[in-house]
């Protein structure tokens, strides 16, 4: 459907008044000048096209030269609401064309309408499959990291364990060889100190006989 307005837009001049420095404004009608608008095609054709009607602007309307609130006329409001009538019942028969096949369809589109339906569960199965599949990946992975973790751990700990039996048996030895020394050097000693005590004996004149020896 062709719809085809016919605006009749004012036309502004400026004339100078005799004796005064105000400019007068001055309208005088313009011609007739026919706009076409855009065609606004039937719902039922638009439920199968993708047909994008463009919306016009109530201020600027198609072949317009300059943009002003005159311009503005029901026209194109008629043009918009239109517009959004014929977009809602496309949108109506697109919604409705989903459930309309497997139920009032014909035999061809019930038997599609199954084959989609089953190509879509085998998908649907076929993806929780692989991602039960990459989950199971996952854990299984995620066990050996834990496993490795839990060897490294308990090799760590006997390393350390090792390090610990050396470490004190080398602290053993060392403790050992300072009392052998501490022992060896007391025994010296007392032997120092008995044989001082026996020299003193034999200069003393309580024991000249030499028998406290």
């Amino acid at each position: 459907m062709n719809l085809n307005y016919k605006l009749k837009l004012p036309a502004i001049s400026v004339t100078r008044v005799p004796g005064n420095t105000r400019p007068v404004r001055q309208s005088r009608p313009l011609g007739d000048s026919p706009t076409t608008y855009p065609l606004i095609s039937d719902s039922g054709r638009l439920c199968s096209s993708n047909q994008s009607i463009p919306r016009l602007n109530p201020l600027l309307p198609p072949l317009a030269q300059r943009r002003t609130v005159s311009l503005e006329t029901s026209a194109v409001h008629y043009h918009n609401q239109q517009r959004a009538l014929s977009m809602q019942r496309a949108e109506h028969c697109r919604r409705h064309q989903v459930w309309r096949k497997p139920f009032y369809g014909t035999s061809t589109e019930k038997e599609e309408y199954r084959k989609h339906l089953i190509e879509q569960l085998q998908k649907q199965m076929d993806e929780k499959s692989a991602a039960k599949t990459l989950q199971l990946a996952k854990r299984a992975k995620e066990g050996e990291r834990l496993l490795e973790m839990d060897r490294l751990a308990l090799s760590r700990d006997a390393d350390l364990k090792v390090q610990r039996k050396t470490s004190l048996l080398v602290y053993r030895d060392e403790n050992k060889r300072l009392m052998e020394l501490q022992w060896r050097q007391q025994a010296l000693l007392r032997r120092q100190e008995a044989l001082k005590e026996r020299e003193l004996l034999g200069l003393n004149h309580i024991n000249w006989r030499g028998t406290l020896s």
